[in-house]
């Protein structure tokens, strides 16, 4: 049993250096589609010759992350297989196998449903933005060379999520430059781009939003739950930015 422990730990470990590279790859301007793609092609050593590989390879800060994760692609691959053996040795019944095999499967199931659940993914990322910026310099190179965007502004991409704040509601009526929050352009399922949304255009569950502004309010917007509670954010984050003069550093609104 201690084998099948080290099976779902591996594999663990394996979603969460993905998770950690697209993001990463998010920081650097690639779209999260794309920063998805590319994160596990170079971690599983498949798919990775592709046009968009151009982006990857031209970019000094992309191709560090992909050097990164090629060099543990290795390690990882010989890691499940050696676990996934180890998982069945010395079982001395047909019993003792199935239970095994139930317990990686339920594991598997777990894992693959916590890795889409949309309260989970936003979690996650804010707190890998955060550990990222802290300890790399990735947003500011991007950013600096392609929006000159510095200091307490920031462009993020934002998932609209079931049961999010953005979901299922035109964007004039969000509000969000009232907020000093700009929309950017949307990205709807399939690749649709709808740049400079006009304002009756309604978001959809699944669609990513490109939002300008300051940073504490583009990061309460990505964690904004529909509902009072996400009324009444919006409403302080209104009164703080009417008050406030752009140049000044944003605070968390409160």
């Amino acid at each position: 049993m201690l084998a099948v422990v080290s099976l779902i730990v591996v594999i663990v470990l394996g979603l969460l250096i993905t998770r950690v590279a697209t993001v990463a790859f998010t920081l650097t301007g690639m779209s999260l589609e794309h920063a998805r793609f590319q994160a596990r092609s170079a971690l599983t050593g498949t798919g990775f010759t592709t046009s968009e590989a151009e982006s990857v390879v031209g970019h000094p800060t992309r191709r560090r992350i992909v050097m990164a994760l090629m060099l543990l692609s290795g390690a990882g691959a010989l890691s499940v297989l050696g676990t996934l053996v180890l998982s069945f040795t010395g079982v001395s019944s047909t019993t003792g196998g199935l239970r095994r095999a139930a317990v990686i499967v339920v594991a598997l199931v777990a894992l693959v449903w916590l890795a889409k659940s949309g309260p989970v993914d936003r979690a996650l990322r804010r707190v890998i933005e955060r550990v990222l910026r802290r300890v790399t310099d990735l947003e500011v190179r991007d950013y600096a060379a392609l929006l000159h965007v510095r200091g307490h502004w920031g462009v993020v991409q934002v998932p609209v999520n079931e049961g999010g704040w953005l979901a299922s509601r035109p964007v004039d009526d969000l509000r969000l430059p009232e907020e000093g929050v700009t929309v950017l352009g949307v990205e709807r399922r399939g690749g649709t781009w709808l740049g400079a949304p006009s304002g009756d255009l309604h978001l959809q569950v699944g669609d990513v939003v490109l939002l300008y502004g300051r940073r504490p309010m583009l990061d309460d917007l990505a964690a904004r739950l529909a509902g009072e509670e996400g009324d009444a954010a919006s409403e302080r984050f209104r009164a703080w930015h009417a008050s406030t003069p752009p140049e000044e550093p944003a605070t968390d609104g409160r």
